[in-house]
């Protein structure tokens, strides 16, 4: 039923779908609102970290348990034109599994228990990656045997809820270059036999290198670099032959790290046929911004440092920062601002704000911002109502 929503919209427009990091509960309420707005569709795609189940305390992201987020989505969602989706899902991709130090079979167990909760409660798409190893660096073979594992175990969970789920596969993390061809291949044709000799669907996506990176507050990668780079043939070159290869096995293309990317970059996405793409920090550091600016128009600077001093104290900023970084430290909060929106001390912040600026609905101000910056990429995805 969803692969059929997603082929019934997409088979009369060129469009690349998108996929939303839902960074905050006004990110969340602005994705819902916009693929309504638009009877659009949209992919809400929840990190572990973001949103993870009861039993590992939930996620950073509006306190929200995986069976809390689920729920208030498809009660939002009043024609069911969001697909909730689980990204980076897989072991050692919740922080207590890495400060836990779990062993492989640990870690596979743990994310299991979490697949889970995530089918049961209602996902409609589940992202299997086992890129992540604390101990080591598996080769492909041995992350391709992590993914079978976690593919069969999730559809015998489907199965038994009589639920049918999508599937997404990765095999690796980003580095900001295209993907070499062959390497692909071989993890395609892995993931085919895979499924045939088991009876399983094939996965919708596939998650490959198309040359974006984002780091700090741009993207880095190779996607629209003005040089040549060594060894690497061009986005422009390289992404058609990637979709080729995937048309032929009948998986999606999915690209991550589409943030910061331009204008003219985001409208190749569909002519060069990049079937979905994932944005994320992008939407918390322009929450993050929209609040400074309206603290900082209305004079509020004590509760404007406040806010920035709790970011930056977070050290959230730390996994984005480039080798040799020009950042001050109000970049660096910003950069980190979103972790600390459902931290206490922010909230009594905004209610501060909120209480001496009674003519703006503060939430809305910041939602609308965040719509803002979705629209942008739904209308060069092709996926808003006018095309």
């Amino acid at each position: 039923m969803i692969r059929r929503k997603l082929e019934s919209f997409t088979a009369n427009r060129r469009c690349t779908l998108l996929g939303v990091g839902p960074m905050s509960l006004n990110c969340v309420n602005a994705a819902i609102e916009l693929a309504n707005e638009h009877d659009s569709l949209i992919m809400l795609v929840a990190s572990r970290r973001q949103i993870d189940s009861a039993d590992f305390g939930g996620g950073y992201v509006n306190h929200w348990s995986t069976e809390q987020f689920a729920e208030y989505v498809i009660q939002k969602d009043k024609k069911g034109r969001v697909i909730i989706a689980r990204d980076h899902g897989g072991p050692w991709q919740n922080d207590k599994e890495k400060q836990g130090q779990l062993s492989l079979r640990q870690a596979m167990n743990s994310a299991k228990k979490s697949f889970k909760t995530d089918i049961e409660s209602g996902f409609d798409m589940i992202h299997i990656d086992p890129s992540i190893d604390i101990h080591g660096t598996p080769d492909v073979d041995e992350v391709l045997q992590r993914i079978f594992e976690l593919y069969e175990y999730c559809w015998s969970v489907a199965q038994e809820n009589k639920r049918n789920i999508l599937f997404e596969i990765g095999t690796e993390e980003q580095s900001g270059a295209t993907h070499h061809i062959d390497y692909l291949a071989y993890v395609l044709k892995k993931v085919k036999t895979f499924c045939e000799q088991n009876g399983l669907p094939n996965p919708t996506f596939v998650v490959s290198q198309t040359g974006t990176r984002v780091m700090e507050t741009r993207n880095v990668g190779s996607f629209e670099s003005p040089v040549r780079l060594p060894y690497e043939l061009p986005a422009g070159i390289q992404v058609p032959r990637i979709v080729d290869l995937c048309d032929q096995h009948g998986v999606w293309l999915k690209e991550h790290n589409t943030d910061y990317l331009s204008d003219e970059a985001l409208s190749w996405h569909p002519k060069l046929g990049i079937h979905a793409a994932n944005v994320a920090p992008e939407f918390g550091v322009a929450e993050t911004n929209a609040l400074i600016t309206l603290m900082n128009h209305n004079g509020h600077h004590k509760e404007r440092d406040d806010f920035l001093d709790l970011a930056f104290n977070s050290r959230k900023w730390e996994k984005w920062m480039m080798p040799q970084t020009h950042a001050d430290d109000t970049m660096r909060a910003i950069i980190a601002g979103h972790y600390v929106f459902s931290d206490p001390l922010c909230i009594e912040i905004k209610n501060k704000v909120q209480s001496k600026i009674p003519d703006i609905v503060i939430d809305d101000f910041l939602k609308n911002a965040v719509k803002n910056k979705i629209l942008r990429y739904m209308k060069f995805f092709h996926l808003t109502r006018s095309q």
